[in-house]
């Protein structure tokens, strides 16, 4: 009887120890599944998804999640030795900057240079370092810096009037990011070649002037002409593409350098509505271009006197360096005879926003600052058309960067079209005679028709016709009238013989016809450019100067080059 007692008792413990068995068996497994599951929804957690579970101050201080880290070390170290690397980085400083100080130095001054310069006892603090993925042989660190220093700077100023003036530069804050290549990479210590530094992002420069003994301001124009040489000279001698080579291992390190990538082609067209800065009469506007504000590299238009819509129709050409990087600046000034010129407003175009070898036909507003956009206040917008060649290029743009011939690269595009040669080498070029390129032809226009025009009569409707100019021959045609129209249809063509077409314009003006008046509804001007490259197109124009509507054209090219020996 206890046998079989024992017997079913260990069958049912057994059973019981199975079955137990078993369920501990599928718990683990689902447990290993859902835990598997969990740490595959951990692996794909982003750094934000991260912060929304635990806040940032449950975090081990060795865990990071921004890409810049700090830096607490480095400033420690750095305070340590700040004297001496105070006393080494002022007199590289003076060597460095005193020629470039030298280069932007404006025209009311005779001379300006350091008489004393030291940076102070306050070291600058790095805030982050990053490091910049680098396909080739080297490597990128992106130091973030901020200084708010106790400097003892003191420049040596004298006016073309003989006038000496000691002026103590103060109250010196600086935060920007410095870029640091190691580049190429060697096997030999330290393991690169050549270290180059640039200013990669300036987020604020401060500081003030003051002329030790007197006040800088008895001087009209002194002081802005001598913060803007200082912040010209921060802005382009150290800011990126710019950079500094130092070599570490002897070697050619040219490759490294600065260079010419392309020309920029600009076409300043005209601008509208400028802010009147005269109290009598109207501004007398004019623009000055630059991508890199150097001296002999900036642009300066023709004034308009008494003209808030002037029309420049100029042509510019520039260096470009770093088409990633690098933006062409305009400022438009009224121009006041013997005193300094009025800003009106300033406007940019990023050079990568170009297509290369296509034309940009793009309107600008101009505002206050191009760093600070805080300016609501409408100053006018300015017309521009853009032209990116680079070097290299096919269709005609084949190195055009030749300084020592008086064309431009526009004008080489139609020289090596009519006559098939090759202006791309720089040394063959420089022998040749100057020559001008006079871009003849014949310019048919189609009006075709307009749309969503403004009313003009009282009984809701307009009596639209077509006035068509070309500037420089004044030649003029005109459409028949459409009555009782907004949206008239006129399909007639006009051809139009032109003598410079890279220089001249064609204007075409709105009007409404009445018995005994006419009234003015708005305008459109287009420059050539376009037509020149693209042979023949069909678009749609807004009008300038009204409410609503818009032309639409047709324009063809028929080409007869002339060339003509200078």
């Amino acid at each position: 009887m206890s046998f079989f007692f024992g017997l079913v008792f260990g069958i049912t413990l057994g059973i019981l120890l199975i079955v137990t068995l078993v369920r501990f068996e599928n718990t683990r497994s689902k447990r290993r599944s859902e835990l598997a599951t969990t740490i595959a929804a951990f692996s794909k957690m982003t750094v934000a998804d991260s912060r929304k579970i635990l806040p940032a101050e449950y975090y081990p201080p060795w865990v990071v999640f921004s890409q810049r880290q700090k830096l607490t070390w480095l400033n420690l170290q750095l305070k340590k030795i700040w004297p001496y690397v105070n006393e080494a980085t002022s007199e590289m400083i003076r060597n460095s900057v005193e020629p470039i100080l030298e280069q932007y130095r404006p025209i009311i001054l005779d001379s300006l240079k350091f008489k004393k310069l030291t940076l102070g006892t306050v070291a600058p603090q790095f805030t982050g370092i990053s490091i910049i993925e680098d396909r080739s042989d080297g490597i990128t660190m992106e130091l973030e810096l901020q200084w708010d220093g106790n400097p003892s700077i003191i420049l040596d100023i004298k006016t073309l009037l003989g006038v000496a003036l000691p002026v103590q530069v103060k109250n010196v804050g600086f935060t920007g990011v410095f870029r640091l290549i190691f580049k190429p990479l060697v096997d030999q210590f330290p393991c690169f070649g050549a270290v180059s530094y640039s200013l990669m992002e300036k987020k604020n420069l401060d500081f003030t002037l003051k002329v030790i003994g007197g006040d800088i301001s008895t001087i009209p124009g002194l002081y802005d002409a001598i913060e803007g040489t200082i912040r010209d000279a921060v802005e382009d001698s150290l800011t990126w593409p710019v950079r500094k080579v130092i070599p570490i291992l002897p070697g050619d390190y040219s490759d490294l350098e600065l260079k010419p990538v392309g020309t920029l082609e600009v076409k300043l067209v005209q601008a509208k509505e400028l802010t009147n800065k005269d109290i009598i009469g109207k501004s007398d506007p004019y623009a000055v271009l630059y991508i890199r504000p150097l001296c002999d590299r900036m642009k300066t238009s023709k004034i308009i006197n008494n003209q808030l819509n002037p029309i420049w129709n100029e042509h510019f050409e520039f260096i470009v360096e770093d088409a990633s990087t690098q933006r062409l600046v305009i400022k438009i000034f009224d121009d006041e005879g013997i005193q300094a010129s009025e800003f009106i407003g300033c406007a940019q175009v990023p050079i990568k926003s170009l297509e290369p070898g296509k034309v940009k036909d793009v309107w600008l507003k101009l505002v206050k600052d191009l760093e600070v956009q805080r300016d609501n206040k409408n100053r006018g917008q300015v017309h521009l058309e853009l032209l990116y060649c680079p070097f290299g290029m096919e269709n005609g743009f084949v190195n055009p960067f030749a300084p020592q011939v008086s064309m431009t690269s526009l004008e080489k595009v139609f020289k090596v079209e009519a006559d098939g040669t090759e202006v791309g080498d720089i040394a063959k070029a420089a022998s040749q005679k100057r020559r001008e390129v006079i871009v003849r032809g014949v310019l048919s226009v189609t009006v075709i028709s307009a749309e969503d025009l403004p009313t003009v009569d009282l009984i809701g409707k307009a009596d639209p016709y077509v006035v068509l100019l070309m500037k420089k021959t004044e030649t003029k045609n005109r459409t028949r009238v459409v009555n009782n129209s907004l949206n008239p249809v006129w399909n007639q063509t006009f051809d139009f013989v032109v003598e410079d077409a890279l220089h001249d314009m064609l204007i075409l003006e709105l009007w409404d016809h009445d018995t005994f008046s006419k009234d003015y509804m708005g305008r459109c001007i287009l420059t050539l450019t376009r037509v020149l490259l693209e042979r023949e197109y069909t678009d749609s124009f807004p009008l300038d100067g009204a409410k609503s509507g818009k032309l639409n054209l047709h324009l063809k090219w028929t080409p007869q080059p002339i060339y003509r020996d200078s």
